[in-house]
């Protein structure tokens, strides 16, 4: 029996419901692997970045090394505004962008973007998991490329160099750092702040040389980055979720043989419930860790203060309406208050 054969029976085997045997890597020749490059630009010790390690483990076990997935943390490969790029030409086979990056290419996704539009994880995974991102998945095809899951990061906060952030006022004549989103500009237009789009492997030293005096971003990016070290002040806001969409390329995932596919299909709906899980629990730890260290001065919101900035960004959702139509923008309302 060949070794491309053996592997194929082992394929055959998992997929029959038997146990994985270990197979000696030995017995899988290199030319005979697929290979998925798996490019992100966090920390390897964020919950994206375990998450990519953990679906790598498993599908090198549960394949027997037919599949070989290489992780690349920390924009190692590829910046943002160039790993999307590198999936079409086939330079990367899998990414894990932010939603915000997608709206360059398909506005719609904003709507992730909208200040206080989940009022906890629960409503946010409604919307991940339900009709309305299937919809917006099969928009990616248009681009070639293909959703196959929504991992978490978490909630957004504040943080800057200047003062507590608490009211409205407190965010005027700051310059904060954002992912390319018109939404988020109009987020801090509307805060009389200014803002600016950069890639994120570039705002530590930003923060630091003083190019920007603000960010935000969930507790394990402010962890893991150690933008801590150079903003003063954190506000535990809430005001913002961030997600991201684990992306390969459309034709890419066609030619893989369809077992195999399904194998790591499978593979990537348990890490998906991995994730999120590890996301939330790793919050909690981190925040817990930078209260420790004390080195950032935390403010935490009244419910009084946190409705003043929900209502200061109102009119951020009529701007996204006009964008791309108020239908989409009604749905997450429908779905945020079912979670209220």
């Amino acid at each position: 029996m060949t070794k491309k054969l053996i592997v194929l029976f082992l394929v055959f085997l998992l997929l029959g419901g038997c146990s994985p045997r270990v197979i000696d890597e030995q017995q899988v020749d290199k030319n005979e692997k697929i290979v998925i490059k798996f490019s992100h630009v966090v920390s390897e010790n964020t919950p994206k970045g375990l998450a990519a390690i953990r679906f790598a483990d498993l599908v090198r076990a549960r394949t027997g090394g037919y599949v070989e997935v290489q992780v690349f943390p920390d924009s190692m490969l590829y910046k943002d505004g160039e790993e999307f790029e590198a999936l079409k030409s086939g330079a990367v086979q899998m990414l894990a962008p932010a939603t915000s990056k997608l709206s360059t290419m398909f506005p719609e996704w904003q709507l992730f973007d909208l200040p206080f539009a989940f009022p906890d994880m629960t409503t946010a995974h409604t919307l991940m998991d339900g009709p309305l991102v299937q919809e917006l998945f099969t928009d990616l095809q248009e681009q070639k490329f293909l959703g196959l899951a929504m991992w978490d990061s978490g909630f957004k906060q504040f943080t800057n160099n200047t003062r507590p952030l608490r009211k409205s006022e407190d965010f005027q004549g700051l310059h904060f750092r954002v992912m390319t989103s018109q939404v988020l500009k109009a987020q801090f237009s509307e805060l009389g702040a200014q803002a600016s789009a950069m890639p994120f492997n570039d705002v530590y030293q930003a923060l630091k040389n003083g190019t920007v005096d603000a960010e935000e971003n969930t507790i394990s990016n402010i962890y893991t980055q150690n933008f801590y070290h150079s903003q003063k002040y954190l506000t535990l806001s809430n005001h913002g979720y961030l997600g991201y969409v684990v992306l390969t390329n459309a034709d890419f995932w066609k030619s893989i043989p369809p077992e195999v596919a399904k194998i790591l299909e499978d593979t990537l709906r348990e890490v998906t419930i991995w994730e999120r899980e590890r996301a939330g629990e790793m919050d909690q730890k981190q925040l817990v860790a930078l209260e420790r260290e004390g080195k950032i001065e935390i403010a935490h919101l009244s419910q009084m203060e946190r409705l003043q900035l929900q209502k200061t960004l109102n009119p951020v959702y009529e701007l996204l309406s006009k964008e791309i139509g108020p239908d989409l923008v009604n749905r997450v309302k429908k779905i945020q208050e079912k979670g209220e």
